[in-house]
């Protein structure tokens, strides 16, 4: 189903995506950070649906289809690194570095710190572009909100 997008996506010179090819792919992402330790529960995809719903003003039903079609490509996607590399090339920045947060906050909805979903997220930080400090200052952004 997503064979031609990612083929576009992989292109060694990929064009700018449109923005509903940037939210899919960047949608893509959170569910491969999700799913990285294995375990891809409830509270996960719901956050999901949440950030997706927050990030781009999706009423919940459309927030729920943007995230199964993320499912879908994950799951056909290349290695996490062409993938993501592929993001950075097609994705402006701004959007990236805010996909970071959103990043941390997946991988923090479960209230657990998984080694797992930390490296990757490390890697998938640095693959966008995104240095560790501002990657740093994106998880403790997402921390004070889930103490407050």
């Amino acid at each position: 189903m997503f064979a031609e997008f990612l083929s576009r996506l992989i292109q060694p010179q990929p064009q700018r995506l449109t923005v509903s090819d940037s939210r899919l792919a960047l949608a893509a992402l959170l569910v491969r950070v999700a799913r990285s330790d294995g375990s891809y529960d409830p509270e996960e995809f719901h956050r999901i649906d949440r950030i997706l719903n927050a990030r781009y003003g999706l009423p919940p039903a459309d927030a729920l289809a943007l995230r199964q079609d993320a499912e879908q490509l994950e799951a056909e996607a290349p290695d996490t690194v062409r993938f993501t590399r592929a993001i950075k090339d097609a994705v402006p920045y701004e959007d990236r570095e805010t996909v970071v947060e959103a990043l941390w906050d997946v991988v923090l909805a479960d209230g657990i710190r998984d080694h797992e979903e930390d490296a990757l997220l490390r890697l998938v930080a640095n693959l966008l572009g995104v240095n560790d400090r501002d990657s740093n200052m994106a998880r403790k952004r997402v921390e004070a909100r889930r103490n407050a």
